[in-house]
This record gives C-alpha cells, sequence and structure tokens, in this order.
C-alpha cells in the first residue's frame, strides 16, 4: 500500500512547478485516505497538522499545477496497475456514469435544479461525468471526471468570472463529456475491449458515432420507446416493437449470469436481435422475477467475437461504477470538496482519485491471496462450513488497514489550536451576517 502512494505520488511530482504545492497535494491525498468522518478545507488542514486552511484553500484555488496532466498520471497508474492484477484475457470495460453532489446556493462551478441521482429527484447541486476503468476478475477505479456545466452559466459573464469557468470553455452534453474524457484515456494509450453506459450514453448519437470511428465495441443502455432498431427488410421499429415481434417464444431466452455480486450470481433472462448492420445487436435483459426488460445496443467492429456470452459479460461489467463512485464518496469524501471554482472542484476530484486509485490496486493485487471463501452450496439444504473463510480484501478493508498501520494522533495542543481558530473564524463570519442584516433593515426603513 505504501509502495503504491509513494510511486504515484512520484509520478504526480512532475506536475508541480514548485515543492510546495507539491508536498501539500501528497498531503491531501493522504489525508482524504484517512478516517476523517468529514473532509473539508479546515478538516484536511487540522489533520495534516496546518495551523490554518489557507495552504489547502491555496493548492486547490490558485497554486500553480497542471491538473489535466495530473489526471493523466492518475490514469495510467490506475490502468497499469490494475492490468497488472490480472491474467491477460480478461474484459476490459470503460464505463460511463455521472454522479452529483447536493449543495445549497448558486455560487459554485456547475450548479443548478437538476436531477440528482444522489437525491433520487429534482434537487439544487453540480453533477461531474466519470469514466471508470473495469477489469474483470482485478477491480475498478475511476480514471476520468469532468463536471457538467449548464449554458447559461457558460454564457452568463459574471456567473463565468465568479465562478472560474475556463475561457474556452463551451457547453457540452453530458455524451459530449464522455467523448473527452475516452479521447483522453485513448491518447494515455487506455485500450478497451468494451465501452458501458447507461441511457444518457446510449442516446447520444454523436458518443456512438465517435466510438464507431475510432473501431470501439459498446453496450450502451437505451430507453424501450424512443429509440429505433433498423432491421432486416428494411423495417423500423422500436425495442419494445422489437422484442414482440422476434422474442415471443420462450426458446429465443437463455438464462445466464451478468456477474457475481455479494449475495451470489446476479443472474437474468437475455436474448439478443441481429439489426440490418452486421455490426449491430439488440440485447435485451429481463428480470426474472418481474418480467422487467432492460435494452442494450450494441456495436462489435469487424474481426472482433461478437457472441452473447461476450456481450452479457461486457454489459454485467457496468454495476461496479457505481461501487467506485459510492466508495470515493463515503471513504474518500469525492463529495465533500465545499469548493466554488472550477478549476478547484477539478483538483479535488483528481486528488481523491488518486486516493482511491492507490486502494482500489491495492486491493487488486492482493484479491487472490486474501480470498479463502468456502466452496458455494449445492443444494438448499446443505449444512454450512465449520469455517466460512474470507472474502478479498476490499477498497475500504484496505484503507482501514492502512490507518490502523500507519497511525494519526493529534497533539492535545493541536486540538485546542483548532478549536480556538474554528470558534474565532465562526465568531468573525457571525458579527459580518449580523452586520448585513442591519443594513438590509436600514435600507428598508428609508
Amino acid at each position: 500500500m505504501q509502495r503504491n502512494l509513494d510511486d504515484l505520488m512520484t509520478a504526480l511530482a512532475p506536475m508541480f512547478p514548485r515543492i510546495e504545492p507539491r508536498l501539500q497535494a501528497a498531503k491531501y491525498v493522504r489525508a482524504v485516505m484517512s478516517e476523517l468522518p468529514k473532509r473539508n478545507g479546515w478538516t484536511i488542514a487540522e489533520w495534516i497538522g496546518d495551523h490554518r486552511p489557507d495552504a489547502t484553500q491555496r493548492l486547490l484555488n490558485r497554486a500553480r499545477w497542471d491538473t489535466a496532466g495530473a489526471m493523466s498520471v492518475v490514469r495510467r497508474f490506475a490502468v497499469a496497475r490494475l492490468e497488472a492484477a490480472t491474467s491477460a484475457g480478461s474484459l476490459k470495460v470503460g464505463v460511463l456514469d455521472e454522479s452529483g453532489q447536493e449543495m445549497k446556493g448558486t455560487a459554485t462551478a456547475g450548479v443548478k435544479r437538476q436531477h440528482m441521482g444522489c437525491a433520487g429527484s429534482i434537487d439544487n447541486g453540480i453533477n461531474t461525468v466519470y469514466l471508470a476503468y473495469v477489469r474483470a476478475g482485478a477491480g475498478h477505479a475511476l480514471i476520468g471526471a469532468r463536471p457538467w456545466i449548464p449554458a447559461e452559466q457558460i454564457s452568463d459573464p459574471v456567473t463565468a468570472i465568479t465562478t472560474g469557468l475556463p475561457l474556452e470553455l463551451t457547453f457540452a452534453t453530458k455524451g459530449e463529456l464522455a467523448i473527452g474524457l475516452l479521447g483522453e484515456a485513448y491518447t494515455d494509450g487506455v485500450r478497451l475491449d468494451f465501452v458501458t453506459g447507461d441511457e444518457v450514453y446510449g442516446a447520444c448519437t454523436a458518443l456512438r458515432t465517435f466510438l464507431e470511428d475510432h473501431g470501439q465495441a459498446y453496450v450502451l443502455r437505451v430507453r424501450a420507446t424512443t429509440f429505433t432498431l433498423a432491421l432486416g427488410g428494411g423495417s423500423c421499429l422500436t425495442c419494445e416493437q422489437a422484442v414482440a415481434k422476434h422474442l415471443r417464444q420462450k426458446r429465443r431466452w437463455t438464462i445466464r449470469s451478468a456477474g457475481s455480486g455479494s449475495k451470489g450470481e446476479r443472474t437474468y433472462a437475455w436474448a439478443w436481435i441481429a439489426t440490418a448492420s452486421s455490426a449491430h445487436f439488440l440485447l435485451v435483459r429481463k428480470h426474472r422475477t418481474t418480467g422487467e426488460l432492460a435494452f442494450h445496443y450494441c456495436f462489435v467492429p469487424a474481426g472482433q467475437p461478437a457472441t452473447l456470452t461476450r456481450l452479457i459479460s461486457a454489459a454485467g461489467l457496468r454495476w461496479p461504477v457505481e461501487e467506485s463512485l459510492q466508495a470515493g464518496k463515503d471513504l474518500f469524501g469525492l463529495d465533500e470538496s465545499q469548493v466554488r471554482l472550477h478549476q478547484a472542484l477539478l483538483r479535488h476530484l483528481v486528488l481523491v482519485m488518486a486516493a482511491l486509485a492507490v486502494c482500489a490496486v491495492t486491493a487488486a493485487a492482493v484479491r487472490h491471496a486474501t480470498d479463502t471463501q468456502a466452496g458455494r452450496p449445492t443444494h438448499p439444504d446443505e449444512a454450512p462450513p465449520d469455517d466460512p473463510g474470507l472474502i478479498p480484501l476490499t477498497v475500504a478493508e484496505v484503507k482501514r488497514l492502512f490507518n490502523a498501520v500507519t497511525g494519526h494522533t493529534p497533539t492535545l495542543e493541536h486540538i485546542a489550536h483548532w478549536s480556538t481558530w474554528r470558534r474565532r473564524h465562526q465568531a468573525h463570519a457571525r458579527w459580518f451576517h449580523h452586520r448585513a442584516r442591519l443594513t438590509t433593515a436600514y435600507i428598508q426603513l428609508n
């Protein structure tokens, strides 16, 4: 673990022209890997031993360092170490997904009332598009991120300046942001067997065209009633219509696993439909209990194996991105930055992704050595084994063990200093709040 952390921080060193922000970045990564209950400028500064949050805030907001270059370093590190942790031939999948962060106010880059997956409804917050690298049988990590910025923020010069939006920034849909993330990954030499994503990305024609132009196979979710397929004979049907016409017979369906979950194999009924193009297919997944259908539009370039088993395997490897995002939030503070500027948000994301990558590749490296689980039961009445064994070390356990070994106990003097600093800062803020209210009251009276 320590070696992986040291190797990554050494690789990141050229991204920093000066030693001070480089050292502060290393402390920041270590702090988000800690057991802090909440990670923001104040708590991180206190944990790493600073007397004020100035250095941490400067690192994110004003210090000179190559944020995009740092993202590239983290990406190449994660991909190389995950590849080294598994056998050749296992699928390499790039997974696209977005994740939100609920926020108050309107002063943060990208903030808007919008659908937030984390809230399950329309709420005020920001959304970021992520690219995850999943290596079957090894592990997964986040290797790219781009915040989604509403068009009205980009076109409003005042908002653009106050939120630190780059001058060259233009509006991009989530699908177009995904194209940028994949382009960066390809530039870094990342090679993928498949790209997967939900309906947001399956509906993006520009993304599908980009992938096909690059000879990139994909398995993208699409909507049942709005996505249409060109089938043989010149017919054009929606996904639902295609299923009703071509998959009425039970023998067209096969029961396959979409991969192992914590409760066992995730088995569904699967079927596929050929289209007018020999490279495109509709992959249909049916829930065995509810009968609910999910549709995947697939592209497999000429010369690559196009089998139902391979498409199912790719579709099943989409879920780990949710695990990476959840671990990023719960364990490393991916959504706890409390920053406002566009660059500061990106810098927080890349440093958290660095921490996540270190733990993910460490867990992948010891996956097989730490998996001692007993064999699975063969019938419902089988007695449990005397020793069930252990599941492999997870990212959460790797992080927990690392913190237990390295230890971090602040002095009483340091704790007292930060207690005084927080209370003084809050008193200062409270005084200005009261003065602002007085100002408002005087204006109303006059």
